[in-house]
């Protein structure tokens, strides 16, 4: 699952994708990336520093107030998978709005990026290139919290 999937729903009012989604202050990081990308390992890493889980592995998205909801899917709310121990139980967040795409599959090839975005069903959010990106649980953990210092990027 890649940025592929979202260019499938741009146009939907729901959709289940094969992600997982954290909250850090009830704000939404929505993951991406293929089997085995680190998803619910960047999502455990995240929890240890305060986040919670909203969705593992499959997430239920919809559009509520013109924004992006995130939600887990009812057989799976309150687990995570942890390679090598199984599933783990979690709080579940519950529904939460996406406020960022983070994908494990693609990469940033600038130091300092200039903002991109991409559209979860009909909203347009910033969207993360985060493959190889060093201590990524902690930088995103603080820019839920604090934002980015840039005009186009949606501050806290």
């Amino acid at each position: 699952m890649s940025g592929q999937a979202l260019l499938d729903i741009q146009q939907q009012d729901t959709a289940i994708l094969h992600a997982t989604c954290v909250a850090v202050d009830g704000q939404g990081a929505l993951i991406l990336g293929r089997s085995g990308a680190g998803k619910s390992a960047l999502a455990l890493q995240m929890m240890a520093l305060g986040a919670s889980l909203v969705g593992d592995d499959r997430v239920e998205l919809r559009m509520a107030g013109g924004k992006a909801i995130a939600e887990a899917a009812p057989n799976l709310r309150g687990l995570i998978e942890a390679r090598g121990l199984g599933l783990l139980r979690a709080h579940a967040a519950g529904a939460t709005p996406v406020r960022y795409v983070v994908d494990l599959d693609q990469t940033e090839p600038t130091r300092l990026p200039e903002p991109a975005k991409t559209v979860v069903l009909r909203q347009t959010v910033p969207l993360l290139r985060a493959g190889g990106v060093p201590n990524l649980a902690a930088a995103l953990m603080q820019l839920l919290k604090m934002g980015r210092v840039d005009p186009e990027w949606p501050s806290t």
